[in-house]
């Protein structure tokens, strides 16, 4: 029979210009992994890069030195081609070794192009093709409430995955079992593989549609950390419904040459560009002393 596990709660608040530094931390990896791997996809780590380290470093109760603790909150990253940027923060967390950074994107790493659990069994998902995210991290929600758990799963995802209808199946079973320690997180940046989201779907209001379905959903801006803080201790207080943060963020967010521009979704930095990008996050990556290769 089940028993409910008590989580111990955090001890202090997080510091907002930490965590700040850290996001501009991830960012400098991410474009680091981008360069070294010559692998794409680096403007939708960008977007989320604040996100996650929101999520893992002030509101996620996790235990990166026992990843699959009992008590731990779970994370699925349904957004698996941003993998880079929750590979970093991972690591910038002591979840595995830094080093395992310069593995990225090659053959029998740990850390393929797409998040893999056989790969890095520390992981909840193996995520890659879109709009599945949800239903899992909604059934996780359920088998956890069914243990009698009070750990809580969160689920980032992608605006343009919003495109899928199991996306909107998940949020109806989610709203009618009222699992309210699920939240879903959306980094609306915008951008799509082959364009404007609200040009090829016309998503209007996320958050009206969260809304409609049975969720408490507010709208914050996602690249900025004090609003994420507080978005997440708003809907930390939904009882009986699902939570969603629509987070308005702009792809390749922190370098002001790659925003909102849609090549970056699929382009790689040249030598001349990660040192550019390094220079204005003002940081180096967190597994190299100085630019390499």
């Amino acid at each position: 029979m089940s028993t409910t596990m008590i989580r111990p709660p955090r001890t202090s608040s997080p510091d907002v210009t930490a965590l700040e530094r850290r996001a501009r931390v991830v960012r400098a990896t991410c474009v680091q992994m981008a360069f070294d791997a010559k692998e794409g996809h680096l403007s939708s780590a960008l977007s989320c890069a604040d996100i996650l380290v929101a999520l893992f470093r002030g509101w996620l109760q996790v235990f990166p030195d026992e990843p699959k603790h009992p008590a731990r909150d779970r994370f699925i990253l349904s957004k698996g081609h941003a993998c880079t940027a929750l590979y970093a923060v991972m690591a910038d967390m002591g979840y595995f070794p830094k080093q395992w950074l310069n593995e990225y994107a090659t053959n029998d790493s740990p850390l393929p192009n797409h998040p893999c659990k056989h790969a890095l069994p520390m992981l909840e998902y193996s995520s890659g093709s879109l709009g599945h995210g949800l239903g899992v991290a909604t059934g996780v929600a359920y088998g956890l409430r069914m243990d009698r758990s009070d750990s809580r799963v969160a689920v980032l995802m992608s605006d343009g995955e919003c495109n899928e209808g199991s996306v909107w199946e998940a949020a109806m079973f989610a709203a009618a079992q009222k699992l309210d320690n699920l939240i879903a997180i959306v980094d609306y940046n915008g951008v799509q593989a082959v364009g404007r989201s609200d040009e090829i779907m016309a998503h209007a209001s996320l958050e009206g549609k969260f809304t409609a379905f049975g969720w408490r959903a507010i709208t914050v801006d996602g690249n900025n950390m004090g609003a994420l803080l507080k978005g997440l201790a708003e809907v930390a207080d939904a009882s009986g419904r699902p939570s969603a943060i629509i987070a308005k963020t702009r792809g390749g967010a922190g370098v002001p040459f790659m925003e909102d521009d849609i090549l970056w979704h699929y382009r790689t930095p040249s030598k001349d560009e990660l040192v550019a990008a390094l220079r204005v996050l003002e940081c180096a990556p967190i597994h190299k002393t100085e630019v390499s290769r």
